[in-house]
């Protein structure tokens, strides 16, 4: 019987033999959960980057590296939550499109429609009743500012300024409850997507 020396044939004639493994099709539900937990880990990408990144910036500077020894320092860090939550809400009612040049133009949406920012372009009535106000406009909204406070929550530096030492309940509850409610908004803004590529957020390619 003739044996094969050679090693590299050998294996491969293994592998060409060898069962394939069928991998079973995964539920909807399945595909569902495994999205939210990948958003889950990002939860700043739902946010405007404007607002992120002031955040980022800002919150080291104003909490003084989580040191906040005077009441002075906690009201000013208490404000560039506000202010940075108040941006994420209002950003989310943002809305853009091209025009005939293919620049991206930007615009507040409206009951009548979208205003645009540069009132030099126009839309026409048609165009401007796709941009509408809608109720899942102050939806998202809304759970925008929630996602902004998990990550706000994930941050050190505001957590030492309101709760330099943190009891073992308040760990689990700053660990347990931005992951609660970036799962639960993650899963809303899957089943519920937004159609608006406002200021801050991924532009549309059309």
């Amino acid at each position: 019987m003739a044996v094969n020396a050679n090693p590299e044939e050998f294996q491969q004639s293994l592998l060409e033999n060898a069962p394939l493994l069928l991998k079973e099709p995964k539920t909807p539900t399945q595909k569902v959960i495994r999205k939210t937990l990948k958003n889950t880990a990002n939860l700043s990408n739902l946010l405007p980057t404007g607002s992120v990144l002031g955040f980022q910036m800002l919150s080291p500077m104003v909490t003084r590296q989580g040191q906040c020894n005077t009441h002075k320092s906690q009201t000013m860090t208490t404000c560039l939550l506000a202010i940075c939550s108040l941006s994420c809400f209002l950003l989310s009612f943002t809305d853009s499109f091209r025009d005939e040049r293919g620049k991206v133009r930007y615009g507040v949406a409206s009951l009548n429609g979208l205003w645009v920012i540069d009132g030099k372009v126009k839309l026409s009535a048609e165009e401007a009743a796709g941009f509408r106000l809608k109720f899942m406009d102050f939806f998202h909204a809304c759970a925008s500012i929630l996602v902004f406070l998990a990550v706000a929550m994930l941050d050190k530096n505001v957590v030492a300024c309101f709760d330099p030492n943190p009891s073992d309940e308040d760990r689990k509850l700053l660990v347990t409850l931005p992951l609660a409610i970036g799962f639960f908004c993650s899963l809303l803004f899957i089943l519920f997507p937004t159609k608006r590529h406002g200021i801050g957020f991924p532009l549309s390619r059309n």
